[in-house]
């Protein structure tokens, strides 16, 4: 692989527009599956649960394990071969798990320019989008280059959109038990999934 490409592929993963559009796309697949204007203000509840849906949401070959071990059919996430072994097949073990530190900022991002709301009840941070969110997330998933990600994005919140966020992360350790054994800053590849 040349240098030109991970440079390339480094600074896509650090262009927080990259990661902006993937969350509207997702929170709209979830919003999508609400039946009500209550709980659509509310389609994701808890920074946690949305981590855990974007992780299977970014590492494809994750979410066919998922739903094989659901006894879904795995090839409905359409894994393609260069996805099994690109650079972006793999992710880093956090503190947390292979979940990103930087949800909190994307989702203040996300507020300010007025897509999505966020609200507390009890204890859980609501996340919903708003009618410029809900607008601009249609856009993105009527455009061909958001295609895999839009199809993911609806049988993610078909699986999995109605498990807690316990629930899920539970899930996530139970189907991938080897992150939990993992180093922070350690590497794991599509072939340890």
């Amino acid at each position: 692989m040349s240098l030109k490409l991970l440079k390339a592929a480094a600074e896509t993963e650090n262009t927080d527009d990259f990661h902006l559009g993937r969350l509207l796309v997702l929170v709209r697949g979830v919003d999508l599956r609400k039946k009500s204007a209550a709980t659509k203000a509310k389609a994701v509840e808890g920074i946690t649960k949305l981590a855990k849906l974007d992780f299977l949401l970014r590492y494809p070959t994750c979410l066919e394990r998922a739903l094989r071990h659901e006894q879904k059919d795995p090839k409905q996430a359409e894994v393609v071969p260069r996805e099994r072994t690109s650079i972006e097949s793999k992710m880093i073990r956090f503190r947390y798990g292979p979940w990103d530190a930087r949800y909190r900022r994307w989702l203040g991002l996300l507020v300010a320019r007025g897509l999505i709301r966020v609200g507390l009840e009890g204890h859980t941070v609501q996340i919903g989008l708003t009618d410029a969110g809900r607008e601009l997330a249609d856009q993105f998933r009527a455009n061909e280059l958001y295609a895999d990600q839009t199809r993911r994005s609806d049988v993610i919140a078909k699986a999995f959109g109605a498990f807690s966020a316990t629930r899920l992360k539970d899930f996530v350790y139970q189907v991938i038990p080897e992150i939990t054994d993992m180093k922070w800053g350690e590497e794991i590849t599509a072939d340890d999934v």
